[in-house]
This record gives C-alpha cells, structure tokens and sequence, in this order.
C-alpha cells in the first residue's frame, strides 16, 4: 500500500533521515519507535506531503509523492502532535466545519459527524468549548478531525503524548478498533504503546532503519540471551545437564529450586532460534514428566536501548 524507497531529508547539512526503505500494508499498524530527534516526525511529515523528500521516492497505491501530491493526500488523515484544533469553537461546530471544509453535504456532514462522536467517544463534550476540555479529549477531537474523510491511511504523530495513564489507554483502545479498517502509521518512543498497539515495528536511531519487524520476531532477532524454565518430576540434573547441554544454542543449564522429586530448571540459550521443539522432544525420551514449560524473551526495552544507544 506504501512503499518507501532510499527516503532522505538533509536541513542544510545535517541528515534527519538516511536512505529508509521500507513498505507497509493494507490494513497493518505500523510503529515508527525511537528517541527523541530519531527522525521519525520528519519522516510522517514526508508521506504526508508537507516536506518534500532531498532523495528517493515514496508511492501509495499506483501514486508516487512527486507526481500525485494532492491525490495522496486525499487517501490521508493526518494527527500531527499538537493537535491544530480552534480552541474557540465548541466540538460540534469546530466537526462541522472540518466537514464542509472537507466537501460533505448536509445529511452526510450529520451522519459522519455522529459515527464520530461514537468511534472517538466524544459525544459527552460535543457542546463544550474545545479550550476547556482534557488533553485527551482534545486529542480525540483532532483524531475525528483527521478521520473526517473516511481516509484509507491515517497518520499518527506521537498520539498518547503528554496523556494520563487512563488516557493512554483509552486513545489506545480507539486506534485499535480503527485498525481493524484501516493503514495506521503511528510514531512513538513510548515502547509499550508500540507493543501494544502495532502489528509491526520499524526502530529508528539517528536517520537510520535499525531493525524491522513484529514486537515478538524483534524479541529473538538481536542474538541476546534467552532464558527457557521448566519443571521436571523424577529427573536428575546431571542427566538433565547431559542430555539437554547437547543442543545447539544452550549455554547453561541450571536448578533453580529443588523439591523432594520435582526440579525447576532455568536453561540459558545463545541463539535467535526458538529451540523449545527440540528440547521438548529430548525431555520425552528420556521419559521426565514435565509439568511447566516457557520462555522468557528479552524485553523490547532492552531491544531498543541497546539498537538506539548512542555510540
């Protein structure tokens, strides 16, 4: 749906991003995740349409970004951080008057206006001044500002910024629901917004792509340690160490807590290789019982702090 091919922006000489590549899908949320000044902003601000690239090529659908600015933006709804709302308007007239400037007829503008108010919960505060409303009230009326066209693609810059903990979630929860419809870019360095809310993450460091993919391929991708527990009944463990020690990818294995018959056991694998499979099948010949059984992953936030640590 989006394809982004060797995308540069240089502001004189400083380079905000660095021939990026990457596409996203119909119907995907995509995470833009780094720290501050990564470059992802600038990057939301290119597909968009506001800046134009130094280098390289961006294309929605059939439509390239040099060519169809206008028709691109069509098939967009932008938030950007600080949402461009008329602090003076109440919420009703301020979505009628991003309706007709958005080309809605009457009984259409009424109809948008109010599966709107359903979809980003606004229909408490429709009536009051947009000034004397919570930031995420007025986050939520810039959300429905940007949806207001029934966009394919919607654009969201740092969205849960400067939000309450109840707030976060609930922004979070009507991202979601329009996910199911929609192409959702969003931007963020808030790490468990990202995993919670995206099918696939694209971490950004200093201009650059430093590592594509879903939150739980990136947890086995860096080649840190994992660590495999389980819980085995009748086994002993040299045997355990022996027989399991074998396996590619196992660095240690070690009892954890004993009691009576039953030894809990943490395994340390070297390896971005899931090899609980096999592992299993070397548990069951040798006749152990096991009772427990799971891995525990890096956290993404160990992820992203050694991917975006400066040099």
């Amino acid at each position: 749906m989006i394809r982004v091919d060797n995308l540069s922006k240089y502001y004189h000489d400083f380079c905000a991003v660095d021939q990026i590549n990457f596409e996203i899908n119909k119907g995907e949320i995509l995470g833009l995740l780094g720290p501050n000044g990564a470059g992802k902003t600038t990057i939301l601000r290119m597909i968009t349409g506001f800046l134009r690239p130094s280098s390289g090529t961006i294309s929605v659908k059939d439509l390239t970004i040099d060519e169809d600015r206008l028709e691109i933006k069509k098939l967009l709804g932008y938030l950007p951080e600080s949402a461009p709302l008329y602090y003076d308007m109440i919420v009703y007239d301020y979505l009628n008057f991003v309706a007709s400037i958005r080309g809605l007829k009457h009984e259409e503008k009424i109809s948008r206006i109010k599966e709107l108010a359903d979809v980003c919960g606004l229909n408490e505060v429709m009536h009051r001044p947009i000034n004397e409303l919570s930031k995420g009230y007025k986050q939520r009326v810039g959300l429905a500002h940007a949806m207001m066209s029934d966009p394919e693609i919607l654009v969201l810059d740092e969205p849960t910024s400067g939000l309450d903990p109840n707030q976060i979630v609930e922004i979070r929860d009507i991202i979601r629901r329009i996910g199911k419809k929609k192409t959702i870019i969003i931007s963020t360095h808030i790490l468990s917004e990202a995993e919670a809310t995206c099918d696939r993450v694209v971490i950004i460091n200093q201009g650059k792509i430093v590592l594509d993919g879903s939150t739980d391929t990136l947890k086995h991708s860096t080649g840190e340690e994992n660590l495999v527990h389980f819980t085995l009944v009748n086994a002993d463990l040299k045997n355990v160490q022996d027989t399991l020690g074998s396996i590619v990818g196992v660095k240690s294995i070690e009892s954890v807590e004993n009691h009576e018959d039953t030894e809990q056991i943490k395994c340390t694998c070297r390896t971005s290789k899931d090899i609980r499979a096999e592992m299993y099948q070397k548990i069951k010949e040798a006749d152990w019982i096991l009772t427990e059984f799971y891995q525990e992953s890096q956290s993404l936030e160990n992820i992203f702090r050694k991917l975006t640590r400066e040099n």
